[in-house]
């Protein structure tokens, strides 16, 4: 069975996930944006291994700490869909532009595509590639403990934007619909910002998708 933990990191405040295997203790960690301290503290706490990084998208929020937890730790890049390759080496400019500490390009070690899974410890997650905010952004779906982690595609009350580069509402709107309400209505999900809501909350309450 697997369980999380969010921690909240940089002055956006982006929601970090621990996420790791009750039975061999091995974790990951989702969008590590910064605060590694912050991060490494609780995976000591959690008495759990971080054996991997895992990306919803690659914003200097989500992905600013990633390349230099990943050479700290020797753990391999997962994610996300090769479409953000442009916001990964954009990632230095990032930086300089909302005022975070350098963070330096990376290759992940595997791209991720739709219908994809990953493995962690006894688990499997699933993959769905749900651009819009993003080209190349993915989400992390737990069957087991129904529970998706869908980084900036949807928020309790709002959406992501589709103001940036390659970002198109349309888009954005369609991977919600389509690729995530067949999770279930009582799926609970994790946002990049803010609260958790479930995603039968959404369709009724959330002005940007109710009703869809």
């Amino acid at each position: 069975m697997l369980n999380y933990l969010t921690v909240p990191v940089t002055q956006f405040q982006q929601n970090c996930s621990i996420v790791w295997c009750d039975v061999t203790r091995q974790a990951a960690v989702i969008d590590p944006g910064g605060d590694l301290n912050v991060i490494l503290k609780e995976v000591e706490r959690l008495k759990v291994t971080l054996t991997q990084i895992w990306l919803t998208h690659a914003h200097i929020d989500h992905a600013g700490g990633t390349a230099e937890l990943a050479a700290k730790l020797k753990l391999p890049i997962i994610g996300p869909q090769r479409g953000d390759q442009f916001w990964i080496d954009g990632l230095p400019e990032q930086s300089v532009m909302f005022g975070f500490p350098m963070s330096d390009t990376f290759t992940p070690t595997r791209w991720l595509e739709d219908g994809d899974t990953v493995q962690l410890g006894e688990s499997t997650v699933q993959v769905r590639h749900c651009p819009g905010h993003t080209p190349g952004h993915v989400v992390f779906y737990s069957a087991e403990m129904q529970r998706a982690f869908v980084g900036d595609v949807l928020f309790a009350g709002s959406i992501g934007r589709t103001d940036f580069p390659q970002g198109d509402h349309d888009t954005l709107i369609a991977s919600i619909t389509q690729r995530l309400w067949p999770m279930g209505n009582e799926t609970v999900f994790i946002p990049g910002h803010g609260p958790e809501s479930t995603f039968g909350r959404e369709r009724k309450l959330n002005p940007y998708v109710a009703g869809t």
